[in-house]
């Protein structure tokens, strides 16, 4: 076998650029082989890559035996390269197909295969995630994941356009970002540390120095949910604001959903009709329901939930069906928020947070953040939590930190909306949760 099986090949088209246009053309086409089939006369198979597929037709009288023999060869997602001309037949999966003058098997796959990335043999989701590299390719996934790809690279360019700065914070850290949440402790030379809960604390020094700040990056929780909707490593979008409160940085999270839903719908259509997702686009404004309204709507649907309490998965859902669509959840009791976020002026037992909600499912999270040191270090206090180990964090307050308000919206819940997903595991291309460490 040779070192490199490519040689000089290259590839000229992917399989969707190969139109009745080009017929006449050779072409140089790479993928996975589909199925193989022999009608006699002709042999042919379907060759896949990411943008679709293609059909290489080999005609018995029109082709060599060598190359015929290579063709039985051929086992399903096999990698190939195939070199051939260009040829409209209306027979074929959108008119047009390649005659091959070269095929040349780069990796020929093992047979059997775990699983059948077709899906004509269905298999449970933890078989999948088992060969997470072969569900990858099954039309399905395919479709979430690059709905996934539009959605982040339409909030990037959103963010840009209203002036933000995307930047890069450190997840290993030496203290907690918030109370009562789980830390993941990792050996840190000789001392211990933590993966990052959150960018919080870093992006809030960085409005003081950039206005506009967001990151897009892993968190760890180390909570032991086994939920179709938790997970312990997530990717976030974070942004903070300078010179900002909670109703701001809402204005701006709104704008974003409706940029990124809208964005989706119109360009990644083919994407959703193989998972057969009907995308509704959120009008705005959002509704606001405070915390006392969510308590009281679910006790009257018979949900009951004691007040100074969080909202259980089970009284999410309710919420989503009493309160249809994207909403806020606003007026949090203080006693449920982090320490660095600011309480009511007319009410210090409420907050200046928010949950963003969209029907059952919390998106986001966010809200006035606190930028006076000693209303901070009490808050700390109030927390059980020790002012001196956050004495880094501190110092930046004293360098007169501006006000400031953002939110951290979670992108593998944001994708599970967009694609109709049911399981937070299925838009996550590698997850991790208590059980699940590899692949």
């Amino acid at each position: 076998m040779k070192l490199d099986e490519l040689g000089n090949l290259r590839r000229t088209h992917l399989s969707t650029e190969v139109a009745s246009k080009l017929a006449g053309k050779e072409v140089v086409v790479m993928g996975r082989v589909g199925d193989v089939r022999d009608l006699g006369g002709i042999k042919f198979f379907i060759l896949s890559d990411i943008s679709g597929s293609i059909q290489v037709t080999a005609p018995k009288a029109k082709v060599g035996k060598k190359l015929l023999a290579k063709i039985d060869g051929l086992t399903q997602e096999s990698a190939v390269a195939v070199r051939g001309k260009v040829v409209a037949a209306k027979q074929a999966p959108r008119g047009v197909e390649v005659f091959p003058s070269e095929i040349r098997v780069l990796n020929l796959a093992s047979v059997p295969l775990p699983l059948d990335p077709r899906g004509r043999v269905k298999a449970n989701l933890d078989t999948r995630l088992d060969a997470r590299a072969l569900d990858l390719r099954r039309s399905e996934s395919l479709a979430i994941f690059k709905i996934r790809h539009q959605a982040l690279q339409t909030a990037r360019n959103y963010l840009v356009s209203k002036g933000f700065i995307e930047v890069n914070t450190p997840k290993i850290v030496a203290t907690a970002t918030e109370s009562g949440a789980a830390l993941f402790p990792i050996s840190y030379f000789e001392r211990e540390a933590f993966l990052s809960q959150s960018p919080q604390l870093y992006k809030e020094v960085l409005t003081g120095c950039f206005g506009r700040v967001f990151e897009v990056g892993p968190i760890f929780r180390a909570e032991e949910h086994d939920t179709p909707r938790h997970l312990n490593e997530a990717i976030s979008i974070d942004i903070e604001v300078a010179y900002a409160a909670a109703e701001d940085v809402m204005k701006i999270l709104e704008d974003l959903i409706v940029e990124v839903f809208s964005d989706v719908k119109r360009k990644c259509a083919e994407e959703l009709k193989p998972l057969n997702h009907k995308l509704e686009v959120p009008k705005k404004p959002f509704r606001r329901v405070t915390y006392d309204e969510a308590i009281k709507k679910l006790e009257r649907a018979g949900v009951k939930v004691p007040w100074g309490e969080d909202l259980p998965t089970p009284a999410e859902k309710k919420l989503g069906e009493l309160v249809d669509g994207a909403y806020f959840v606003v007026d949090w009791p203080m006693i449920l928020k982090p320490f660095y976020t600011m309480p009511k002026k007319d009410n210090p037992k409420l907050s200046g947070a928010f949950d963003l909600m969209h029907k059952g499912l919390e998106l986001a999270s966010g809200g006035t953040r606190i930028h006076q040191e000693e209303l901070l270090v009490k808050q700390l206090k109030q927390k059980g939590l020790n002012p001196q180990s956050f004495e880094s964090h501190l110092q930046s307050f004293r360098a007169g930190l501006p006000p400031h308000a953002g939110f951290g919206l979670g992108l593998d819940r944001l994708t599970m909306v967009l694609t109709g997903a049911d399981n937070i595991r299925e838009v996550v291309l590698f997850p991790r949760d208590r059980r699940r460490l590899a692949p």
